[in-house]
């Protein structure tokens, strides 16, 4: 469980194949905290620690995991919102995130604003999943409030913090993003079409 809260970005250092699956060696100030077995959302991915060093950690993404993601177009250099799994005594900042994205959707607008910017992604609305006005989603594993939601796509407004501290400063027009909607919301589009 996480809360959309990032907590650093990393660099991807290493990507090895293993059969179908890919090894991600990630470097960040965030590696010497971490311990094998943990589970990090890599944006937005929940994934296992499998191996560690003073600065670097990897993790292992199978198949099903990089159809499902943006992790399938991870490169070398390429920047990743890492986030620890959340503590049960300390403040929820963002919102419930289960680092299990639901699907990718597309930058459709990138507009720098007069201090801030807006983001516009669409996405494939025949999943089922559902966005509101007001509501959370978690794109790359940041906890966003949605604007001008629409049938099969949505905006987000992003403050000069939030664009300096995470990867969407390298999301342009047309690059895929990772999507986890709203558990509430999840539940409850669901029960509507049963």
């Amino acid at each position: 469980m996480f809360t959309g809260i990032i907590e650093t970005l990393g660099a991807v250092k290493e990507i090895r194949e293993e059969g179908t699956n890919l090894h991600f060696t990630i470097e960040s100030g965030l590696s010497n905290e971490l311990k094998i077995d943990q589970s990090v959302s890599h944006n937005g991915v929940c994934l296992t620690v499998v191996a560690l060093d003073d600065t670097t950690h990897t993790v292992t993404a199978i198949q099903e995991t990089l159809e499902k993601s943006n992790l399938q177009h991870l490169a070398l250099g390429m920047k990743v919102n890492l986030e620890r799994c959340m503590q049960m005594n300390g403040r929820l900042d963002g919102h419930i995130v289960q680092g299990h994205v639901d699907q990718t959707g597309v930058c459709v607008l990138r507009e720098e604003l007069d201090g801030s910017w807006e983001y516009r992604f669409k996405y494939d609305s025949s999943k089922g999943n559902v966005t509101v006005e007001k509501g959370s989603v978690c794109i790359n594993g940041i906890s966003l409030t949605v604007v001008n939601s629409a049938e099969d796509e949505f905006s987000v407004f992003i403050i000069p913090y939030t664009f300096e501290h995470t990867n969407l400063q390298e999301v342009n027009t047309g690059d895929t993003v990772n999507l986890e909607f709203d558990i509430i919301g999840k539940y409850v589009a669901r029960l509507l079409h049963k």
